[in-house]
């Protein structure tokens, strides 16, 4: 049973939209832009606090458990 939430998800409460993918947009303008001006290193590192947040604030380990193997899932595994 699945239980992470795969379908487009994203709002702002209070804000319209008139097409179902633009606050999918707003949030990846969002995050480019909280990684502008940033080094590689810097870049990873707020990657890093922001999937820990993010996960704290899911809190379901079952859930973050089927995201984890999700987000591995057809990476390839040979760094060469």
């Amino acid at each position: 049973m699945q239980h992470l939430n795969l379908a487009p998800n994203f709002n702002e409460p209070g804000k319209r939209y008139f097409r179902d993918f633009t606050p999918g947009d707003d949030f990846y303008q969002a995050l480019i832009d909280t990684h502008r001006e940033l080094s590689d290193a810097q870049s990873a590192l707020v990657n890093a606090k922001l999937i820990l947040l993010l996960a704290n604030h899911v809190g379901d380990m079952q859930v973050l458990r089927e995201a984890l193997t999700l987000a591995r899932a057809d990476v390839n595994q040979d760094p060469t």
